[in-house]
């Protein structure tokens, strides 16, 4: 049975050969060989070789792959677009009739940029954004995701994940979360209607996915943390979202699952009623705030994705304390389980943190 073939067997609830493992583990093999730190062991293999040699699974088909997202973004003809990349600094200024939305970014020592100034931060803004929404199309190529798949092989099934819910995007991608928390206590007609416009701009692309028959699991790539966000903004904004969304996806015979990357003691009573088929990332302690045995409880027959904590592969946390939690999640929800790491394995970890990913992948192989 192939790594494929396990994939969907655990989303359809049919019994498994052995344990299924898929931790992610594409940014620590990026990042050691940007920076020339491959151990010796590993200096020759490329990314694929690597999942082979350690007999493990994979999840997403353009995560550090190098393939084209499944999912492209195109702005009409009137939306201009400017941008300016230098040596430790960059911007992207999108015009609109309501002035321009600027994002400024800085690099940052491992060679990524990283947001230092959001493009909205006024109601103005906020009427720029709809402008911009309403003026962009999501969609769904089948072309990068045959790419993909043909990439990944048999090695896992293909996934990709769709764009945040509008709650999240503004809270993540186009304002600071103060600015937003704001925005919805002064103006939240102004935030609603531009919710609307973020979700009416993905339309095309959920209708796409289900008509194009190739994809079997979608991933929701949220990162949940209850920082960003209350229990009633949770009920207001995102759970509606998801039911429509989600919702479309499974009546069409699609799993999907959500990434909860962060705290979530506050969203536990939401979890088994959530309209997902799995949870992918969820971090019980030491690393998140709740214990695996409180996860269990919580999320009734939704599949598990992940669950080891990723600080786990790190000094001064030891191998019996990694297979301890191993041990105890694959108790606790195999065969509703895709074991892997919340969320990922540490990039500048070193060779011990892939020795430790080995070491699980041979004892799920027998058991």
């Amino acid at each position: 049975m192939t790594f494929r073939e396990m994939n969907l067997r655990v989303f359809r609830g049919e019994s498994l050969p052995h344990v299924f493992f898929q931790p992610r583990i594409e940014p620590w093999y990026a990042w050691h060989k940007q920076f020339g730190k491959l151990p010796p062991r590993y200096r020759d293999m490329s990314l694929l070789e690597l999942f082979d040699d350690l007999k493990v699974s994979m999840r997403y088909v353009h995560y550090y792959t190098g393939m084209p997202d499944p999912v492209v973004r195109q702005f009409s003809p009137e939306v201009k677009v400017r941008h300016h990349w230098g040596e430790e600094e960059g911007y992207v200024a999108y015009e609109t009739p309501y002035g321009a939305l600027v994002e400024r970014y800085v690099r940052t020592v491992d060679g990524p940029w990283r947001t230092v100034q959001f493009a909205v931060k006024t109601v103005d803004d906020l009427r720029a954004l709809r402008w911009l929404y309403r003026h962009t199309t999501y969609t769904f190529s089948r072309e990068n995701f045959q790419q993909g798949s043909d990439f990944m092989g048999e090695r896992g099934e293909p996934q990709f994940w769709v764009p945040k819910s509008p709650y999240q995007a503004l809270a993540q991608i186009w304002m600071r979360l103060e600015d937003l928390i704001y925005a919805l206590a002064d103006n939240p007609r102004e935030v609603e209607e531009t919710m609307r416009a973020i979700d009416d701009s993905y339309d095309a692309l959920y209708e796409q996915i289900i008509a194009s028959g190739m994809v079997h699991i979608v991933n929701f790539g949220e990162n949940i943390h209850d920082s960003l966000l209350s229990p009633r903004y949770f009920e207001r904004y995102l759970i509606p979202f998801w039911e429509k969304r989600s919702g479309q996806l499974r009546r069409a015979g699609i799993f999907t699952h959500v990434h909860i990357d962060g705290y979530f003691r506050s969203l536990l009573l939401y979890l088994k009623d959530l309209p997902f088929d799995g949870l992918e990332a969820l971090t019980p302690l030491p690393q998140g705030d709740v214990t695996p045995e409180e996860i269990k409880e919580h999320i009734g027959d939704k599949v598990l994705l992940d669950g080891i904590p990723a600080i786990l592969f790190l000094p001064p946390f030891t191998c019996e304390q990694v297979m301890d939690m191993v041990e105890n999640l694959v108790k606790l929800f195999h065969p509703r389980l895709v074991l892997g790491i919340s969320d990922e394995l540490p990039e500048g970890g070193g060779e011990e943190p892939m020795e430790r990913v080995r070491m699980i992948a041979e004892w799920c192989l027998h058991h």
